[in-house]
């Protein structure tokens, strides 16, 4: 498949510290097939200086194409990534979150099995290959697959990892979605809805993972689970 761009959409919430490394990181990746790169950054109204670190970063690498949009109250992560969707004008998005837990180096595994013409959707999976991770909780982990499995239950995928946030997909059906989750629900609602598109062709590669810890800056508690639970009801049996 012929694809000339791929946008990359950050939401970003008190990243300050880390906005400019995980920029560093996707300017320094070289796609396959010379695919060029669309920067989406959404700022959901930080208090920190993400602003000043994001602007102060795009006055000194002006050849990258970075767009920056300022949310001026607080929506939530799913909010951000809606914005980000409705700027995307590449082919294909992924979602990047501004922390440094996943790797853009990766983003070639994601591109490939698009690329060969088998997929629509690709998601990272933290569960499955040979990539390093982060050893870290043991309730999150158990939790994790526990709404992938409520989730394969609903669409009848075979998903190991529902909740990852590298999620790739073809531009213009991820537009045609109607998602309404402006917090971590998005995860959920935007898998169920996805599957239910005729004939989508949804692939799964394995991905390292660099977690962090709540004191490091890690932001998804107990309440998203229980969030998460609610919107695969919703969206799964209901909607």
């Amino acid at each position: 498949m012929n694809i000339t761009t791929l946008s990359i959409i950050i939401p970003a919430y008190n990243e300050g510290a880390t906005i400019h490394l995980i920029l560093d990181k996707i300017s320094n990746v070289t796609l396959l097939n010379s695919i060029r790169k669309e920067i989406i950054i959404i700022d959901d109204c930080s208090t920190d200086n993400t602003q000043e670190k994001i602007k102060a970063y795009q006055k000194k690498n002006k050849a990258l194409p970075i767009s920056y949009i300022k949310h001026t109250t607080n929506l939530g992560k799913g909010a951000a990534i809606h914005s980000g969707i409705r700027h995307a004008k590449g082919e294909f998005l992924i979602i990047q979150d501004a922390d440094l837990e996943y790797d853009p180096n990766e983003y070639n595994l994601l591109l490939k099995p698009v690329l060969e013409g088998f997929a629509d959707v690709v998601f990272g999976s933290r569960f499955m290959g040979s990539q390093p991770h982060r050893v870290l909780f043991f309730w999150h982990t158990i939790g994790n697959k526990f709404l992938t499995f409520l989730s394969n239950m609903v669409t009848n995928l075979n998903l190991t990892d529902m909740e990852t946030c590298y999620k790739l997909f073809k531009t213009n059906l991820i537009k045609e979605l109607s998602l309404k989750e402006k917090r971590f629900g998005f995860e959920p609602e935007v898998t169920i809805k996805i599957s239910r598109i005729p004939n989508i062709r949804i692939y799964e590669v394995g991905i390292s993972y660099y977690g962090r810890t709540y004191n490091e800056g890690k932001k998804i508690g107990w309440k998203d689970g229980f969030r998460a639970i609610y919107c695969i009801i919703k969206y799964g049996i209901f909607s």
